[in-house]
């Protein structure tokens, strides 16, 4: 970072912070203590499925909330949190999430996610742990093998993403989003996702085309794509890290069992 600040040349141009999953989730709390440590350039970031959404899971437990919790504590990064976001929540530690940060960030942010994001649909909303009859397994592979009470349920969660990021889609003026219904989770890093010949399209509009008209504010842009079962995603199989993880996590014994803790309670 100071040999960012220490050349001329940012000060003529802008900089723009695009991260991943547990990067883009850094983005939404470091976004604005960046743009600050470069007062000369022009910052904007971009989060690429690092939405993750604080929801109960199937079994109406909080498993994402308590792995985040614990993440805070093990950290000691509570004090790092966005102060008016802490004073404004009943438990502080919560703002480690995206959807509860997000209105205080004032750095121009666009948020790139899938409502069927495949990380949080096997780690915190489905986890193997809370599959206690073990049907989600086919649905965990491609949103086609789900029936009809498993589509409605991921509805369900699609419908407390959208909510969750009213505000910027409805509010925030500089801010950008598109939203995909694809299941997978980083797509920015996948040319198939991001600009190719049948990459997804929201309004006849590619991932690239989106980011580059809100970075170079050529137009408004908040993309929403439609809910399963839209064909937005239709030329596409789930990309590997998704399948992979849902095929690991079948190996894995529930949490407890011999004194260790698996991945099922991320």
């Amino acid at each position: 970072m100071g040999s960012h600040r220490s050349r001329s040349p940012i000060k003529r141009h802008g900089k723009c912070t695009p991260s991943c999953s547990a990067g883009g989730l850094a983005t939404f709390l470091h976004c604005d203590s960046f743009a600050r440590m470069l007062p000369k350039a022009s910052v904007k970031c971009l989060s690429d499925a690092g939405f993750f959404l604080d929801v109960k899971d199937v079994s109406l437990n909080h498993t994402i909330r308590s792995t985040f919790k614990a993440v805070v504590s093990l950290q000691g990064v509570k004090r790092n949190l966005d102060r008016r976001c802490r004073k404004s929540m009943y438990d502080p530690e919560l703002c480690f999430f995206p959807q509860y940060t997000l209105k205080y960030i004032t750095t121009p942010f666009f948020v790139l996610n899938s409502v069927y994001d495949a990380i949080q649909f096997h780690r915190s909303w489905v986890p193997y742990s809370a599959d206690v009859g073990r049907t989600w397994g086919h649905c965990r592979h491609q949103l086609a093998a789900c029936n009809a009470d498993q589509i409605a349920v991921l509805q369900g969660f699609r419908h407390r993403m959208l909510k969750a990021l009213s505000y910027l889609l409805k509010d925030k003026q500089s801010g950008g989003t598109f939203i995909t219904s694809c299941l997978t989770h980083c797509q920015s890093n996948a040319q198939e996702f991001w600009f190719a010949v049948d990459s997804p399209r929201i309004h006849n509009k590619t991932m690239a085309e989106a980011v580059g008209d809100w970075y170079f504010d050529r137009r408004r842009t908040k993309e929403i794509d439609c809910g399963y079962p839209c064909d937005t995603c239709r030329n596409l199989a789930p990309l590997p890290q998704a399948t992979e993880y849902a095929k690991f996590e079948s190996l894995i014994p529930q949490a407890g069992t011999h004194g260790r803790i698996g991945f099922n309670n991320y």
